[in-house]
């Protein structure tokens, strides 16, 4: 993948739970079968009300509901050099979310930032499986709760399935994810250059980020055209983090046998952070997986963001 840069200025899960999360049968994009039970207790305190969402962003699964309502946007490199996309939900929840896809090995790396949360996804490669139910976290997929999830009739499988988050056995905590990763809503720290605008460009996809003065956001384009929600809302990001990272074969293929990458997001990179209409050179550093990840200015101190949704886009250093 290429973007154009600037200079730089483990809890374990009862056994029932494995054994559950086992039976499904994982493919991409599909949910597999499991025996009917009891979804484990979501966690009551602190941040286990955090919810995430596995979407589909393929031109088949466009325009997508509820990214809008996001707290977080992450986007990750998949197979055949496609992307897709991790909303995270906890000041809000929308009616209607999806299409939702499959987990991947680095989804579980990311969702260490947060305590215990809830990952919906459709399913998972089989091998997979096992290291989900090891994972610290709440899987809600649609054999185990199917009253969370439906299938749209006017989309072809796999991009038809949606979760109704009202449905799922969560509750949001009410405050704002990016809490969780320590982010600091404030005003600008100095220095930054003016930008029009970023491209970050994947294998076989690309995503652009447009500033708009009258609208004071980021406005979000899906391989050249302007990506919007189910009900025509532009998708719009008040601060966008392009994260250099290491994008490496992970041991797991998909069905059709290609090789799953895997984002490293532990450790320390270079990284772009664009607010205001204006673009800052940052780095950004995370020393264990059970660590949110820190964003530092050019002079060392703390990058600010402004107040809104945030994307992180992960593109290969």
């Amino acid at each position: 993948m290429h973007v154009s840069r600037p200079k730089r200025p483990a809890a374990a899960v009862p056994a029932a739970l494995a054994l559950l999360l086992t039976a499904l049968a994982g493919c991409q994009g599909g949910t597999g079968t499991s025996p009917g039970g009891t979804a484990p207790p979501i966690s009551a305190t602190g941040r286990g009300h955090v919810l995430a969402v596995k979407i589909d962003n393929v031109a088949a699964a466009r325009p997508q509901s509820g990214l809008d309502k996001a707290d977080l946007v992450y986007v990750e490199q998949v197979e055949a050099g496609l992307s897709r996309m991790m909303a995270v939900y906890s000041s809000r929840l929308p009616s209607t979310v999806g299409p939702v896809r499959s987990a991947r090995e680095t989804d579980l790396e990311l969702l260490r930032q947060f305590d215990r949360p809830t990952l919906a996804f459709s399913g998972a490669q089989s091998k997979l499986l096992p290291v989900i139910a090891a994972a610290p976290l709440n899987p809600l997929t649609p054999d185990r709760d199917p009253d969370a999830f439906f299938r749209a009739g006017d989309r072809a499988a796999p991009h038809n399935l949606y979760l109704r988050p009202g449905r799922a056995p969560h509750v949001t905590a009410g405050g704002n994810a990016a809490e969780d990763l320590g982010l600091r809503f404030a005003a600008a720290v100095p220095g930054g250059r003016p930008s029009a605008g970023r491209t970050v460009r994947y294998p076989a996809t690309s995503l652009a980020f447009t500033w708009s003065a009258g609208e004071g956001r980021w406005l979000v384009s899906m391989d050249g055209a302007p990506a919007r929600t189910a009900d025509g809302a532009r998708l719009r990001a008040a601060d966008v983090v392009v994260q250099y990272v290491t994008v490496r074969p992970s041991a797991y293929r998909d069905k059709w046998g290609s090789m799953s990458p895997y984002t490293e997001s532990v450790g320390s990179g270079d990284a772009l952070v664009l607010r205001d209409g204006k673009e800052y050179a940052a780095r950004w550093s995370r020393p264990s997986a059970g660590a949110p990840t820190s964003f530092t200015a050019p002079d060392g101190g703390r990058m600010t963001f402004a107040s809104g949704q945030v994307w992180f886009v992960l593109a290969q250093k």
